[in-house]
């Protein structure tokens, strides 16, 4: 039997293909279709099928949020991603880092999965992070991060209205996350950020 133009294979894709089109985990694909940012159904094996048109769709809603696309430590300024849902908040960050007068590239996500898309589409020098937001929290983001070898090595920085009793009952941090309660600390954030931007001009005058 001949296969129509219409044909399934052309219209959806497998949840590997999928994956490797928004540069994110298996995981997170799966999480992204139950959490319905992706159309997609299962076969009578269990397998995914997730339409091709929705992740165009989802590409091109994050290239448009997310501004324009820069390579790791482009042009020497330091990038940073904020994943925090307040858009309150977001702002606040907006204008206080820009206060600061220094070399930065800001990018923000406000939830879990649109912070692991961005993660995938341009890895940040550092992220700053709150751990309750919609979707997939921080918890789940930081532990699949810290899952994949090409980005166990970047600077995670929490900032979370939860007690420290609380983030431990979720599971916890990894050790090296530098954890701070709200309200936003800037003053030690602005510090750290200013060191990270000094170890990286030393990196790039060694080179």
């Amino acid at each position: 039997m001949a296969v129509t133009s219409d044909s399934p294979e052309k219209e959806y894709c497998s949840t590997s293909e999928a994956a490797q089109r928004l540069g994110l985990s298996l995981g997170t694909v799966q999480q992204m279709v139950e959490n319905g940012q992706l159309e997609g159904w299962k076969t009578a094996g269990g397998h995914r099928r997730i339409r091709v048109s929705s992740i165009d769709e989802f590409r091109a809603r994050s290239m448009a949020g997310g501004g324009q696309s820069h390579s790791r430590s482009s042009g020497g300024s330091l990038q940073i991603l904020v994943a925090e849902d307040d858009r309150i908040l977001q702002k606040l960050y907006e204008h206080t880092l820009a206060s600061w007068g220094l070399p930065l590239q800001v990018r923000f996500a406000s939830s879990g999965i649109d912070g692991l898309l961005e993660i995938g589409r341009v890895p940040p020098d550092l992220l700053i992070t709150d751990l309750h937001m919609p979707g997939i929290d921080g918890f789940e983001m930081i532990r699949r991060l810290r899952a994949d070898p090409q980005l166990q090595d970047l600077d995670i920085v929490v900032v979370s209205g939860l007690s420290d009793e609380e983030i431990q009952e979720n599971g916890g941090m990894p050790p090296d996350v530098i954890c701070y309660s709200k309200p936003v600390p800037f003053r030690e954030l602005k510090g750290y950020v200013q060191a990270k931007i000094m170890a990286m001009q030393r990196r790039g005058r060694a080179a």
